[in-house]
């Protein structure tokens, strides 16, 4: 069978002809000279969430970790996708230990087809974790998460070949497959060249360059979902058939020709998260909680907590069921068909909603980060607001962030039913309409409220 041409609609010409950005990607140091840098400041990180200061305000790790790099993370896969991952410690770590103790075994076929199954429970099992044991709030616990990963990481590296942590088991595997999917930025394999290929160096490797770290033939390819930039492939092929080009931001969403139940089922829970991440930071939250223990009848954080986390992630769930029961009328296709393809449409509202929480930290206390470094070389810093936009302006922005992301995935949700794998049906987008429409509103009800501070 002829190999069918995976053409990125929308798409400007190969970057890497580009000189500086072809020459970077075939160079021998990349991405090696951006993984050391942030594997040392990671190592700086996990040491002062161990042993500095016990306040989270006082915290370098903690600021970095929680007022930094988690609000940019979402940012960093809307403007060049996965690529985080090329550079993460936690993959680097794993190449190193691999190359001395690894014995680089093939992935166990139980993590091949529940491994994203595990991505998601451990993503929602540590956010779950993180209120009820103050992860976040408490420098050394952040640091004991850490050393919990880190531990993972050693573990599956000394015994599975590749990045088996990053495909099959990272907690964040889940939420960057899915994020990055709304990604500038999309590598692929020239069709014309990839069929005539019989070597496949992209995947397996050759003495220019490993193998894809992350198990991906280049030329089979149709989302960005689990490709991390590292340009493995664009240093082996020998055909010159990878290509990096620009496209239109959320649009593999609408032509992904397998959607996977698992990333929709995690996309409409992080909706719920994203919910629960806003309640228990509004000043209500206290009354919300004296209600529920009067309900419950217990006194018991773990418990109300717990309830309030599995009915915040529960309700857009039954939503979404909902409207892919009404879907079924108008297309035929099954419950379980119809949630794992418009699911794919509350990814853009995910980022907008988790951009717009986490600006609320970025924005709001952004001079911790300064603040806590000034103080770990010894130089006082007066206490003063860490904002650095005032409450009012972040707001805005995170309206706008919000109106951006329900326009995304309603113009998403109408591409699907475009599709041919759709009938062509433009009604069957109305219900997610509706759906995407009310976690909007619910959205922009949360934001609202006066959010108390992390740091």
């Amino acid at each position: 069978m002829a190999l069918q041409e995976q053409t990125v609609p929308g798409t400007t010409n190969n970057l890497l002809q580009n000189r500086i950005i072809g020459g970077i990607f075939k160079s021998r140091w990349f991405p090696g000279i951006l993984q050391w840098p942030t594997a040392i400041l990671f190592s700086v990180i996990v040491f002062q969430l161990l042993f500095g200061p016990v306040e989270a305000h006082g915290n370098f790790g903690t600021a970095l970790t929680w007022v930094l790099w988690w609000p940019l993370i979402p940012l960093i896969f809307v403007l060049v996708g996965r690529f985080w991952c090329a550079i993460c410690p936690f993959g680097t770590l794993s190449d190193a230990v691999r190359k001395l103790v690894g014995h680089n075994r093939p992935v166990p076929a139980f993590l091949k087809k529940y491994g994203i199954w595990i991505i998601d429970a451990s993503f929602i099992l540590i956010t779950w974790g993180d209120h009820v044991f103050g992860v976040v709030e408490s420098p050394w616990g952040s640091g004991i998460l850490m050393l919990m990963i880190i531990t993972g990481v050693i573990l599956a590296a000394s015994l599975w070949e590749r990045r088996t942590w990053c495909r099959h088991l990272c907690f964040l595997g889940g939420l960057s497959a899915n994020y990055s999917q709304t990604g500038a930025l999309a590598l692929r394999g020239t069709p014309d060249k990839c069929s005539k290929c019989t070597v496949s160096a992209c995947y397996k490797g050759n003495e220019k360059a490993a193998g894809c770290p992350m198990f991906e033939f280049t030329k089979t390819m149709e989302t960005s979902a689990e490709c991390n930039l590292c340009g493995q492939c664009v240093k082996s092929c020998p055909n010159g058939s990878p290509t990096l080009k620009a496209q239109i931001p959320t649009q593999e969403l609408w032509s992904i020709s397998k959607p996977k139940l698992q990333a929709s089922i995690l996309a409409v829970v992080i909706m719920g998260i994203v919910f629960v991440q806003n309640i228990t930071m509004l000043e209500v939250w206290g009354s919300i909680l004296t209600w529920m223990e009067g309900v419950l009848h217990t006194r018991s954080y773990f418990v109300t907590f717990t309830v309030t986390f599995l009915i915040a992630m529960a309700v857009p769930v039954g939503l979404l069921v909902w409207a892919s029961l009404i879907a079924r009328k108008f297309n035929g296709h099954t419950l379980t068909k119809n949630f794992a393809r418009f699911g794919y449409a509350i990814i853009a509202l995910d980022v907008a909603g988790h951009i717009a929480h986490n600006l609320f930290h970025l924005l709001g206390e952004g001079k911790a980060v300064w603040n806590t470094g000034m103080a770990l070389l010894g130089r006082k810093i007066p206490d003063a607001s860490p904002a650095l936009l005032g409450t009012d302006t972040i707001r805005i922005i995170q309206f706008a962030l919000i109106a951006l992301g329900v326009f995304g995935s309603l113009y998403i949700a109408y591409r699907i039913s475009k599709s041919g794998q759709q009938k062509g049906n433009v009604m069957t987008a109305l219900p997610y309409a509706v759906v995407i429409v009310v976690f909007g509103v619910l959205n922009v009800m949360l934001f609202s409220v006066p959010m108390a501070m992390r740091m």
